[in-house]
């Protein structure tokens, strides 16, 4: 009968001790999140709780399975179970705290900042990505490394293993150069501060910002909505734009092909009008020139400013649009036309063709007939 109430006892008496700590520790946080708007620390620490009742009951189990006996012909099975278990819940436990001071701190700088200087608020928050990244493997491994430490047969060879980590660094440098390159590509691009998370960038004739940037890969999302992943590697090794580089005010520029007699003046007036209407529109600076013309037509450019690029473009296609319906509706003379006639036959004079606009004088000697044209031959 003991050996069944033991057992019970101490793994009952562990479940409902952990869940009793867990439940008020939550309690606690939950009330300090309620009392502390100004900072999400607390209710990111509450995203811990699975991983800190994961380590409250594998530390109770591990420090009195020898008195429960549970298991007695797979005790040290047993117990090197449970040790992997508390190892790995500390490991996640370390993660998420990490994750939630992290997070918190940039909350802070970015409420603080992201008015005055957003472009350095992106720059923190790429910054930030990447360390939490950094810190989450680093957490990882050693936590693994102390896993296979609880094998014995781990530390027998931890010497050969020492012995043999100067070929084994050369062999793995080689083989993994590309990710290795990724690695230090990203960390340029996190503290050299190229590119950040949401910035607008051109990579390959794409327009797009960015969503995402990890170690060895940068994410751009599309204005259609696709996402483009391309290595970090991309970006410091070749040319890209950036639009968001310094400050995100942008010029656009808007074409029209038009007849000779458009109403220019007309069409500054109208341009003035349709800005001011427009709320994507800075009031920075406006503009309407020629800018190059044809026998038939002249081509009329306009110069807008917006704030960033989304709104340049609602800018342009505003202004092309009531643009074109104005000159449709008010002035459509200014339309681009193409004037047509009827064809007038050359004049023929002895059987070849004449010229237009020359006289063929009289005489003309019949060796002159070798002259007619092709298709009267």
């Amino acid at each position: 009968m003991d050996d069944v109430l033991r057992p019970l006892i101490v793994v009952g008496g562990s479940v409902v001790l952990t869940l009793l700590l867990g439940w008020a520790t939550d309690l606690l946080l939950r009330k300090a999140d309620e009392r502390h708007h100004e900072t999400p620390l607390w209710g990111l620490l509450r995203r811990a709780r699975v991983p800190y009742q994961l380590l409250l009951c594998a530390a109770l189990l591990r420090g009195s399975y020898d008195e429960a006996r549970l298991l007695p012909d797979r005790e040290i099975a047993l117990g090197r179970i449970l040790t992997l278990v508390l190892i790995g819940s500390a490991a996640w436990l370390a993660i998420r705290i990490a994750a939630a001071v992290v997070e918190t701190t940039y909350a802070r700088y970015a409420s603080t900042h992201r008015q005055r200087n957003p472009a350095r608020v992106r720059r923190v928050r790429t910054q930030v990505t990447l360390i939490r990244r950094v810190v989450s493997a680093i957490v990882g491994v050693v936590a693994v490394a102390a896993m296979l430490l609880t094998f014995p047969a781990m530390r027998a060879a931890g010497a050969s293993l020492l012995a043999s980590a100067g070929i084994l660094g050369i062999v793995a440098g080689v083989a993994a150069q590309s990710t290795l390159g990724n690695m230090f590509a990203g960390l340029q691009i996190a503290f050299g501060d190229m590119v950040r998370i949401g910035d607008t960038v051109v990579v390959d004739g794409e327009w797009g910002t960015v969503e995402e940037i990890t170690l060895t890969f940068l994410t751009v999302r599309t204005w259609d909505e696709r996402r483009i992943t391309m290595p970090v590697s991309y970006f410091t090794s070749k040319p890209f734009e950036n639009w968001s580089r310094g400050t995100p005010q942008m010029t656009g520029t808007v074409f029209w092909h038009l007849d000779h007699s458009a109403p220019l003046e007309a069409m500054r007036d109208k341009l003035r009008d349709v800005l001011r209407e427009c709320p994507a529109w800075d009031g920075r600076a406006f503009n309407l020139t020629v800018t190059d013309s044809t026998p038939s037509t002249m081509e009329v450019r306009a110069l807008v400013t917006a704030r960033d690029a989304d709104d340049i473009w609602t800018v342009r296609v505003a202004v092309r649009e009531q643009m074109i319906r104005w000159l449709t509706d008010e002035h459509p003379y200014a339309l681009p036309r193409v004037n047509t006639a009827d064809a007038v036959p050359a004049p023929r004079f002895d059987g070849y063709r004449v010229p237009d606009g020359h006289r063929v004088p009289d005489g003309v000697p019949a060796a002159r007939r070798a002259h007619r044209h092709p298709r009267e031959r």
